[in-house]
């Protein structure tokens, strides 16, 4: 309305609604901070999932509520209730029915006390007996009729939630009938289901006639088999969770309770679900203890929380191969964890869908890991710490215009694509625009009417990095100034000097070409050995490819040359000390690089002084230098060198 007036400012009501739940770049940083620091990328990525957004929701959050509640679990009772109260009930019909037979002088009551003095000690055994017995006394009648009742109810309810009132009155013939029924439909569907025979008018057809019994209304053979087989497995672990003679009593409990033809029925469909489910896990047994007595239904439902728990946890462990965040069990988190732990999985999820989302890690068959275009904020991340100055500095005489290709103008246009820095051709770009849309005023362009001038790539310098990932690196704390600087480097020479050709050789036992990427992750070699020489011959390979370049080789290691590749078989050779073999290999190939005209600047981190007699030699003897700079020093060392070797070479 006219006159109001309004005032915005800072929201200041707690935090804000409308600000993300996490920041992706930051999350992207802290990973970034872990590899840069020498830590392993696949389990930077993974802690960052393990502690999650902020430091909280994360995995190991929902995995330490998850391990107390399975604690609390297995301190929830005893599991031999089932046993214990058929005793005590037993105990009571029968105080019951003596007090009745004390008072009658017959022979039918002395032949009765005779069969009730010389009942097994056995609960089950003693109930079995009993079985055809006349009992003379109605509240002793009604005692035993309970053990039999409660005992068949809580097993039909754990197994079939949908059986709760027929289950306590299964002791009529009519409602055993049906129930007999009900298990053969199953069985029968269950069998064909084994078969692999297609069931899905059989299943209709049982659900039609039989679905009151089943609550949980499953759609399919495969979900019915799911929530029978895990109750039935549960049964099963309390089964194996009890001693022998616990084991033995509530056995002869359960089939005198149920009956021949249920207890037929139940055993006929347990070996249909073991056959449909072997992945569950029928063979556990649990150290439940506490001081209450728990039924049979509640002893399984005990059971059935632990391992659903365990499967919880396993999920959240997120340590097999190939695991995601997909294999947590959204529904399960809340069913045991909570609404408020589900929406941490849900927010997880959230974080890595949008890092994916927007190209910050890709998964692979080993899981996640960072994406190209992580990789170069994170390499320009250790540019800028190690060499800070060079992204302030001037150009000098390094012109980028060409983008990408550095090179000439080859006459030729493409059409752009994702990620290109070559210059737009202008009058090829609207050409298309107007073959696509006519002469319209005005000229509306769409992405795929730009076209970029194609150039011919130049390579000035070829570099070779050879770094050591031997183990002592790690246990010196060198992995991460050697990675760090390998980066730096990389990132350089592809934002300010792309014309330049870099090949980054890793070596250990044996040397490898290594890509951005594969650096950003590679772990270090375990075995034993510092094998220079395929480390060089490897450098020696890549400034052949490239013979009109000013070849550059730069060396990053901390131990003497211990291992060399056989010159009959090929196969890596490890002797420490050092053979001569091996200094001879070495050697060898430093000359052959010589002869090439190529120098040899090598980094020593180290402070052996006959390591560094040894290096000092090499690098005289390529009429290259030796720099033995401090950790904190490396990546400026490495830098400025290349640079110098530009410079050197301009000239």
């Amino acid at each position: 309305m006219a006159g109001n007036r309004f005032r915005y400012g800072q929201w200041q009501g707690g935090p804000d609604p409308l600000a993300p739940p996490y920041d992706v770049r930051a999350a992207v940083d802290s990973v970034g901070a872990e590899v840069l620091a020498g830590g392993s990328l696949r389990e930077a990525l993974r802690d960052l999932l393990r502690r999650g957004p902020n430091n909280r929701g994360g995995l190991d959050d929902l995995a330490a509520r998850a391990r107390r509640l399975r604690r609390e679990a297995l301190r929830r009772g005893d599991l031999d209730g089932a046993v214990t109260r058929s005793r005590a009930l037993l105990d009571q019909a029968l105080a019951a029915e003596r007090d009745a037979l004390r008072g009658r002088t017959d022979d039918d009551a002395r032949f009765a006390e005779t069969v009730l003095d010389n009942l097994p000690r056995s609960t089950a055994r003693a109930v079995q007996e009993l079985a055809g017995y006349r009992w003379t006394s109605d509240e002793a009648r009604q005692a035993y009729q309970r053990i039999l009742d409660g005992l068949r109810g809580e097993v039909l309810e754990q197994r079939f939630a949908g059986l709760r009132d027929a289950a306590r009155a299964a002791g009529d013939p009519a409602v055993q009938a049906q129930l007999a029924e009900m298990m053969r439909d199953l069985n029968d569907l269950l069998a064909r289901h084994t078969r692999a025979e297609d069931t899905t008018d059989a299943f209709a057809e049982f659900m039609r006639r039989h679905g009151e019994f089943f609550p949980e209304q499953p759609g399919t053979v495969d979900e019915l088999v799911d929530v029978l087989a895990r109750r039935a497995a549960a049964g099963e672990r309390l089964m194996r969770s009890l001693s022998d003679r616990q084991r033995e009593e509530l056995a002869g409990l359960m089939r005198q309770s149920l009956g021949d033809r249920l207890a037929g029925e139940l055993s006929a469909l347990d070996g249909h679900l073991r056959a449909l489910r072997p992945d569950l896990n029928w063979q556990r047994g649990e150290r439940v203890r506490g001081d209450q007595p728990l039924g049979y239904g509640e002893a399984t439902g005990a059971l059935d929380e632990i391992a659903e728990l365990d499967e919880l946890l396993d999920s959240l462990d997120q340590e097999h191969p190939g695991a995601t965040l997909d294999d947590v069990d959204v529904d399960a988190v809340a069913r045991t964890l909570g609404r408020d732990a589900a929406d941490d999985v849900r927010r997880l999820r959230e974080l890595e869908r949008e890092l994916r989302r927007q190209g910050w890690v890709s998964r692979d068959a080993d899981g996640l890991t960072l994406s190209p275009k992580a990789l170069r904020r994170l390499a320009g991340t250790a540019l800028r710490r190690v060499f800070a100055d060079l992204t302030a500095g001037p150009r000098g005489q390094h012109d980028l215009r060409t983008a990408g290709a550095a090179g000439e103008v080859s006459g030729a246009s493409r059409q752009w694509e994702y990620g290109d820095e070559q210059p737009l051709d202008v009058v090829r770009t609207l050409t298309r625009a107007v073959r696509r849309a006519g002469p319209t005023v005005p000229l509306q362009l769409a992405v795929e009417d730009f076209e970029v001038v194609e150039t011919e790539r130049r390579a000035s310098a070829a570099v070779a990095l050879c770094v050591d990932l031997s183990y002592s690196m790690v246990s010196q704390g060198r992995w991460g100034p050697m990675k760090q600087t390998a980066l730096a480097l990389s990132h350089l020479m592809a934002t300010r000097f792309p014309q330049d050709a870099l090949q980054i050789v890793g070596f250990g036992l044996e040397a490898v070409p290594l890509t951005q990427q594969e650096l950003a992750a590679v772990e270090p070699d375990l075995r034993q050995g510092t094998n220079l020489q395929h480390a060089l011959r490897l450098a020696g390979r890549h400034l052949r490819r490239h013979p009109g370049a000013e070849p550059v080789v730069l060396v990053v290691t901390d131990g003497e040359p211990t291992a060399h590749l056989d010159p009959d078989d090929g196969e890596a050779y490890f002797h420490w000390p050092s053979l001569p073999e091996t200094v001879e290999a070495t050697i060898h190939e430093v000359d052959r690089l010589a002869r090439a005209g190529v120098t040899l600047n090598l980094f020593l981190l180290g402070e052996d002084p006959g390591l560094r007699r040894f290096m000092d030699a090499v690098a005289r003897r390529s009429r290259g230098r030796l720099f033995t700079p401090d950790l904190g020093d490396l990546g400026e060392y490495v830098v400025s060198d290349y640079l110098r070797s530009r410079r050197s070479s301009g000239r």
